[in-house]
């Protein structure tokens, strides 16, 4: 009696709001602890994980069997995080996302982590870059990741889509180079023998090396042989390996990659473009404007090139400004025979071109426009130029780039929680 009598004065003096956050807190944690136990199962606990990619595809299908063709069981987004659990057939791999969902997907729809670090940093740079004009296309086109057909493709430009043209790279149209999804497995090492009595260790200065065969007998004719001096049959000359040309854009959400040129189309006005002669416009630019009684009319820059494959960007450009006495677009300044690389930097009444010269050497040289007129005004080194390597120098720091982090699961969330209040604390 005198118990229960004493335990109810000490319930009495403590706030009675105390008591319920406490009861609420217990219970918060007990119904966490179920929904845990209910979402996880003791199969996914036990897969270890043998290596961690990313999703590729904008939308990645994550198959019941190592099939094309089988039942979709979850799907993930580009970038996201999954972890290998499994591999059958070389190019199949059972992946777990961070909701605990498993399926097979191909190994090409994968990227590791060196691909996705230099896709983030290919972004960083190209966010930076300037436009070299507005471009779209009359199909659906595969943005890649890297310029080559077989890289995996994580976005898709829809028809008539407009983008930014960034840069220009050729590249050799090779296989895929081969990935290690699944770091290997490191080596036993061997345990040392105790040697017995008697045995004597053998050193390589020990072994004899085999006797050398027997050098060929001259054929009977060898100094007719010799007086006629032979010449060695031309070998055939080696096909050259087949290259793709490759266009760098910036999609309109800001996301950057590479399409094939050919099925590209800049979206300089009609009326100017017809004076292509066949060329290629690589890109384009607006200099200013000239009134006229229809109203304002652009002063357009181009560069056009020859042929798709060259190892430069352009080999001519040209401006057009509007004529007002005879009512059309006619040419200001037309330069050929180039050797020029973007980027092309371009604003109202200047522009300037990166040029290489005979010895090699790449300036920029630069215009002015007074009115419809263009006058030269001067060069200087061309530091900025995009070269063939388009990009390299700037991916080299591609590992100090952070992947992105998935989100955590709910069991996962459950234990830091946990840990974060219960658990043993640092000194």
């Amino acid at each position: 009696m005198c118990v229960t009598r004493s335990l109810s004065v000490k319930l009495a003096t403590v706030p009675s709001a105390i008591l319920i956050q406490r009861k609420l807190r217990g219970l918060t944690f007990v119904c966490a602890l179920v929904m845990a136990s209910c979402n996880s199962s003791p199969q996914e606990e036990k897969a270890p994980v043998l290596g961690l990619a990313f999703a590729g595809p904008a939308t990645l299908i994550l198959h019941q069997d190592i099939d094309s063709k089988s039942p979709p069981v979850a799907t993930a987004t580009h970038g996201d995080k999954l972890e290998i659990i499994g591999q059958r057939r070389r190019s199949w791999y059972k992946v777990r996302d961070s909701k605990g969902r498993q399926g097979w997907v191909g190994s090409r729809e994968l990227l590791d982590a060196t691909q996705m670090k230099r896709l983030l940093a290919l972004g960083e740079m190209a966010a930076s870059l300037p436009s070299q004009g507005k471009a779209t296309t009359f199909s659906q086109l595969n943005v890649h990741i890297e310029p080559g057909r077989q890289a995996t493709s994580f976005v898709q430009v829809k028809e008539r889509e407009q983008f930014d043209v960034i840069g220009h790279k050729v590249a050799l149209r090779v296989p895929l180079a081969a990935r290690q999804l699944i770091p290997p497995k490191p080596k036993a090492e061997k345990k040392e023998t105790k040697k017995g009595k008697g045995e004597k260790e053998l050193k390589a200065s020990d072994l004899q090396p085999p006797p050398p065969p027997l050098s060929p007998s001259p054929p009977p004719d060898w100094l007719t042989l010799s007086r006629q001096g032979t010449a060695a049959p031309d070998s055939p000359a080696a096909e050259p390996a087949p290259k793709d040309d490759w266009t760098l854009i910036r999609t309109q959400n800001g996301q950057s990659g590479w399409v094939l040129t050919s099925a590209i189309y800049l979206q300089i006005p009609d009326e100017v473009a017809q004076h292509a002669d066949g060329h290629r416009i690589t890109s384009y630019f607006s200099l200013g404007k000239t009134p006229d009684a229809d109203g304002l009319k652009d002063i357009w820059l181009w560069t056009t090139s020859e042929k798709l494959g060259a190892d430069y960007d352009f080999d001519g450009y040209r401006v057009f400004s509007w004529s007002k006495r005879h009512h059309r677009y006619e040419t200001s300044y037309i330069q050929r025979r180039e050797r020029g690389f973007f980027p092309v930097l371009a604003k109202p009444g200047e522009f300037s071109v990166c040029l290489e010269k005979k010895d090699g050497q790449r300036v920029r040289k630069q215009y002015r426009l007074f009115d419809t007129s263009v006058r030269a005004a001067g060069e200087k080194p061309c530091e900025n130029a995009l070269d063939s390597d388009l990009g390299e120098q700037n991916l080299t720091s591609a590992d100090d780039l952070p992947l992105p982090v998935a989100a955590k699961g709910l069991l996962a969330r459950t234990r830091t929680w946990w840990n974060g209040r219960f658990g043993k604390k640092k000194p």
